[in-house]
């Protein structure tokens, strides 16, 4: 296994943050989720949004360290995803398709044809779109974790609240901020753990 040297830049921004906030009090895997939100936002706020359980987080971190397939609402959402591939039909014209015949989002499409590709067990990534959180907790995709990280006004907080409510395994935030880059960030903090730098 190959170890991780974060960039110069990357450790000083982890001792700003850390000067700033201090998550010590958190479990470990949960800090590592809201230190790497934070470190991707600069948004100090994430410290009291961020909402999950230990036991999702290291039912997630096994899930990845098994192998489990990664599935995202979006390309900027596997775009930012940097240590391993994710599945994603969105811009796959069956998702259009479907869309279409079922009378439904294309975002939820997509999470359709991601599950019959992928099925249970996967680590899903939502940051952009309310509707595809929807669809999983809709679909009972047996998910290992859901990074449910959907921004807007419209739907987003309220999909995250679906979430929370669902007993689905979780990763979530209250407030209506989130993104493509906040939902990459949780990946890739369970991605990069290492307990013993933790």
């Amino acid at each position: 296994m190959t170890v991780r040297q974060p960039h110069p830049i990357e450790v000083r921004s982890y001792e700003i943050l850390r000067s700033r906030v201090d998550l010590t009090p958190m479990p470990p895997l949960w800090r590592a989720v809201t230190e790497r939100i934070i470190h991707v936002t600069a948004d100090l706020e994430y410290a009291v949004d961020v909402v999950t359980h230990e036991e999702h987080l290291a039912r997630g971190l096994a899930a990845l360290r098994a192998g489990a397939p990664v599935v995202a609402d979006e390309g900027m959402v596997v775009a930012g995803i940097t240590a391993r591939s994710a599945v994603c039909h969105i811009a796959d014209p069956a998702a259009g398709r479907l869309a279409r015949a079922a009378g439904i989002a294309r975002e939820a499409a997509a999470v359709r044809l991601s599950y019959a590709e992928v099925g249970p067990g996967a680590i899903w990534a939502v940051g952009s779109a309310p509707a595809a959180l929807m669809e999983i907790i809709a679909r009972d995709v047996r998910p290992a974790l859901v990074v449910g990280l959907p921004v807007g006004f419209v739907g987003a907080a309220e999909a995250k609240e679906a979430l929370r409510a669902s007993g689905l395994p979780q990763v979530s935030n209250v407030s209506e901020k989130g993104g493509s880059a906040v939902a990459a960030a949780a990946v890739n903090a369970l991605l990069y753990y290492d307990r013993e730098a933790a």
